[in-house]
């Protein structure tokens, strides 16, 4: 059996505001076209009555034209949340290996971004030196940025 990562979904109220803040920050590029899916097919696949979706996926940087994507949705109707925590079970966070973590962090806090924690540093044995912060985007899902050397 052949089984290949094909993509991550975060869903929001906003779908084009978040897209455009994965766009802006992260360089992820939109893979069109525009989904707005409803009917029977998807109620019975996603288990929501009265399905209806609408949103797009986002190409996640460094991978090309065939990499994996980031599914960003919004439901016509979207059930509000807990606030994410990292020691939270279930899904973490996504991370996204940066060149310079001082910059992208800047950047992303000027488009809506928040800080978790504090930037950090450890040095792994045998591995190098890991930089890392963990922040939230405008929804508050939460993103690591992280830089190996």
């Amino acid at each position: 059996m052949e089984i290949k990562y094909g993509h991550t979904n975060i869903i929001t109220k906003d779908w084009k505001k978040l897209a455009d803040f994965y766009e802006l920050v992260f360089n992820c590029i939109p893979v069109p076209p525009e989904r707005n899916q409803k009917g029977s097919w998807l109620e019975k696949g996603t288990g929501v009555p009265n399905a209806h979706l609408q949103g797009m996926h986002l190409r996640l940087p460094g991978y090309g034209n065939t990499g994996p994507t980031l599914e960003i949705y919004q439901y016509s109707e979207v059930i509000d949340s807990e606030k994410p925590v990292s020691n939270k079970q279930g899904f973490g966070h996504i991370a996204f290996q940066v060149d310079n973590i001082t910059e992208l962090l800047e950047l992303a806090l000027k488009n809506g971004a928040t800080e978790i924690g504090q930037l950090s540093e450890h040095h792994v044995e045998n591995v190098g030196l890991l930089k890392f912060i963990y922040i939230a985007d405008p929804d508050g899902n939460i993103i690591e940025l992280q830089n190996w050397s």
